[in-house]
């Protein structure tokens, strides 16, 4: 009976995954990708947050390996620190600051940029990754200092491609520029998976769930060499759970599984 009771107790608790639990401020990647206008990102955000400064946030941040989650509607103040990839890295000589809300998911991807699990940051020794969304209509041109005296014209134009930043969590009702915008705060009314909250809090209340851990998609390990908590069983979902658990039994029953 003992395979009964661990059978059962995997197939109800699904696949719980270990997400970063990451601090209100710290240190960062950031990097850039482009977001068509009014494009319908994974938290289902309306389409006129992206006239305004917006990120995909790296996967295990987020909280879900699709749609949305917990990291959807949150805001952040990030400022530029250093370049990565430049060599010697390049330190700006202004300060420059954005505050962003979370509208999208990075995906984990081989030794990609928001690749960091639990248990193994990314390359650049982060466990989070901000996306950028930009070029925007909502953030200057210039808004990625360069010296392209000492750099080239090269490295000005590709803006290094990778950013050393802070992050400082923050409210988004006082500080995105978008909450100026009713039609910019959250979610589209589609019929499809959506959860855009205007101003998450953490407070279960106000804050995205895991699409993912609610219906049984595991994260992608193959490409991440994750750190899931996960355990390996059929990718039922919710709604099938109870037949896996009755077929086990009857497996049982009929004395294919034995102590």
């Amino acid at each position: 009976m003992l395979w009964l009771v661990y059978l059962l107790s995997v197939s109800t608790l699904a696949l719980a995954t270990e997400w970063i639990d990451y601090p209100a401020n710290g240190t960062a990647t950031l990097t850039h990708y482009t977001l068509p206008d009014g494009y319908i990102a994974s938290c289902g955000c309306t389409g006129d947050s992206t006239r305004y400064p917006t990120v995909a946030m790296s996967q295990f941040a987020y909280g879900s390996s699709t749609a949305y989650g917990p990291g959807c509607g949150r805001c952040f103040k990030i400022t530029l620190l250093n370049t990565y990839t430049a060599s010697p890295p390049f330190i700006p000589n202004v300060t420059k600051s954005v505050v962003v809300k979370v509208t999208d998911l990075c995906p984990v991807g081989g030794a990609g940029w928001c690749s960091a699990t639990p248990g193994k940051p990314n390359q650049g020794g982060q466990y989070i990754n901000f996306d950028l969304a930009w070029p925007s209509v909502a953030i200057p041109d210039d808004f990625f200092p360069s010296d392209e005296a000492f750099y080239g014209e090269l490295d000005s134009r590709a803006d290094f491609g990778v950013w050393n930043v802070t992050y400082q969590t923050v409210d988004c009702l006082e500080n995105w520029a978008g909450a100026k915008k009713a039609s910019a705060l959250g979610s589209v009314d589609d019929g499809s998976s959506v959860c855009c909250p205007a101003n998450p809090t953490g407070s279960a209340n106000d804050t995205c769930p895991s699409f993912s851990d609610d219906n049984g998609i595991p994260p992608d390990t193959a490409t991440s060499a994750g750190d899931a908590s996960a355990l390996t069983v059929p990718n039922l979902g919710h709604s099938l759970l109870p037949l896996y658990s009755l077929f086990v039994l009857s497996f049982l029953c009929s004395g294919y599984l034995v102590e």
